[in-house]
């Protein structure tokens, strides 16, 4: 069997690693498995289930774990050419710069892009997407340098353009419609028939990875609806790192854009992706745009210091939910749950053991609960709980010092799934709408964006809210996110906000590094210049928790330029 088929194969499990040995232990031991080195360091370990005990955190370790990413997109899509209208939500360059993106490369991880559109075409009708890697085809040649999926080359796309049967061609394609709301809404284009439609970077490329499901394992581990958009992390950052070569193969800076988002992790910015998002961000001719996530009203954020009693209202029958507990050092913490029936978990501390299993009699419902007492990328405490068959009603977990004497505050955040991978809705009684930044928004070195109304002059209650758990400031700037114009109509959500702050970092990356203002500019840099010229109103003290250091503001920038 092949590195490939293994990787394809739902009887091997995916673990994401640093250990760099990996591929000469697997060559020396026989076991069933192989190994992959993504980049700078950072693997991908494929292993038979068969061989190994069954996923747990206290046996392989939280970090390694491949997390779930969902969509963060609000409203459903419909196509319609009709809504098509000019891109107006947000101040773009005019003459003599009139920066459009010529020369920039926007790449989107997401559901893959519907190729055929007139918006993603020139003005000849040839194609401006440079390629697809879609890692759901696997009867094509893959990427240079990868193993799965299927590379499609500008020349391939234009050729099925050219044809009768497009698809016969190239059969890639946008089921779902996201990664193309968000494609048009940064870069599409198009001026026919009376319909005029720009996107914030309407001369930029395309590039596009549409991303495989998860595998059902990992579904099942984290018990999430097989109907809901789920995506591996490790596919993601494969996706990461594909679109940042492109900077060395086409010589072009690339801007990546990341439309996904979870509640899983430390959302302080050491996540497997966050921390190798914050390597290419630091790349020269790269920058990284990441979406805030729509958690802000949703119910899922939970922060307190111990002891502390944290209900939890599941409102319906469903087959589970996972919840995390992120604390602080020095402190050690201990956890007892209690059922809507009255039932009362035994306290579990670090003295129990990594790993143990609750059984509600009366309840019929069984938790499996992980203690790290410190967890190895992001160094505190983490309580992992997974309710299989919770039964509906309130729910208290009693968070406790593990130890007589609590030696530090005792701070702890709780975050539940997102929405779309929620079966039935499970809130805090009294959650925090603050720290609800989805992961990978909480890395240091990409482009954290929040989204607005530019309708109503507002904020948008669904975006999520900063700092990271660590004090961090994040996000670092608003963009709308609300009725922003598709090619499927209006459409909202933080991914569309962060769509359109990726097409201003367009224009921006075609003034510095393709017109040779400042050649060596990376995501950090970038996020400087467009900090500096942000949009900002007298009635807020910047930093903030919901706008950043305000509206990100193209024509400011420049602006502020113009006057150093």
């Amino acid at each position: 069997m092949t590195c490939k088929d293994r990787i394809l194969s739902e009887e091997y499990l995916d673990l994401i690693t640093d250990y760099d040995l990996l591929d000469e232990i697997v060559e020396e031991t026989g076991i069933d498995a192989c190994y992959r080195m993504l980049d700078a360091g950072v693997g991908i370990f494929y292993i038979n289930k068969n061989d190994i005990p069954p996923l747990s955190i206290g046996f392989y370790g939280y970090s390694n774990i491949p997390k779930l990413y969902g969509l963060m997109q609000t409203e459903g899509l419909s196509f319609d050419l009709s809504c098509l209208t000019a891109m107006g939500n947000i101040r773009i360059q005019e003459p003599p710069l009139a920066l459009q993106g010529s020369g920039v490369i926007i790449g989107f991880i997401d559901t893959g892009i519907r190729y055929q559109e007139d918006v993603f075409r020139r003005e000849d009708g040839r194609t401006r997407i440079v390629s697809i890697w879609d890692q759901t085809i696997q009867t094509g040649e893959p990427p240079e340098g990868f193993l799965y999926g299927t590379e499609y080359k500008r020349a391939d796309i234009d050729r099925a353009l050219a044809s009768e049967s497009p698809l016969s061609i190239v059969p890639s394609t946008d089921t779902n419609g996201h990664g193309t709301s968000l494609a048009s809404a940064a870069a599409g284009s198009i001026l026919d028939q009376g319909l005029a439609f720009r996107g914030a970077a309407p001369r930029a490329d395309i590039a596009v990875v549409k991303l495989k499901g998860a595998k059902s394992y990992l579904r099942e581990y984290y018990l999430i609806d097989d109907e809901a958009a789920a995506y591996q992390e490790n596919d993601i950052m494969e996706a990461v790192n594909y679109l940042q070569r492109m900077a060395v193969a086409y010589t072009r800076p690339v801007v990546i854009v990341i439309g996904l988002g979870t509640n899983m992790g430390s959302h302080d910015g050491t996540s497997s992706l966050a921390s190798y998002l914050d390597i290419v961000a630091g790349r020269r001719s790269r920058a990284v745009v990441v979406c805030g996530g729509n958690e802000g009203d949703r119910e899922h954020h939970y922060d307190g210091a111990m002891p502390k009693s944290v209900e939890l209202r599941v409102e319906e029958s469903m087959k589970g939910f996972c919840a995390e507990l992120w604390g602080s050092l020095p402190d050690a913490y201990a956890v007892q749950i209690r059922s809507p029936g009255g039932e009362v978990s035994p306290i579990i501390d670090f003295r129990n053991g990594i790993n143990r299993e609750v059984s509600f009699i009366f309840e019929r419902t069984r938790i499996q609960i992980g203690i790290v007492l410190v967890e190895r990328d992001a160094g505190d405490p983490l309580v992992f709980m997974r309710f299989e068959n919770p039964t509906p009603g309130i729910w208290t977990v009693d968070v406790q010092p593990a130890t007589r004497m609590m030696r530090g505050r005792g701070v702890f955040h709780m975050w539940l799934p997102i929405d779309d991978f929620l079966e039935h809705p499970v809130t805090f009684l009294t959650p925090s709408p603050d720290t609800t930044l989805t992961e990978p928004a909480n890395a240091s070195q990409v482009i954290t964006v929040s989204a607005y109304d530019s309708y109503a002059d507002s904020w948008y209650a669904s975006s999520g809210r900063g700092y990271t758990r660590s004090g961090v400031i994040k996000p670092e700037l608003s963009a709308p996110g609300v009725r922003v114009p598709t090619i499927f109509g209006e459409q909202s959500g933080s991914s569309l906000a962060a769509a359109l702050a990726a097409g201003c970092v367009a224009q921006f990356l075609e003034w510095a590094v393709v017109r040779g203002n400042a050649p060596a500019l990376d995501s950090r840099g970038t996020k400087s210049f467009l900090i500096q010229g942000a949009s900002r109103t007298g009635n807020l003290i910047y930093p903030d928790r919901r706008w950043g250091y305000g509206r990100i503001d193209i024509s400011g920038t420049f602006e502020t330029l113009a006057r150093i």
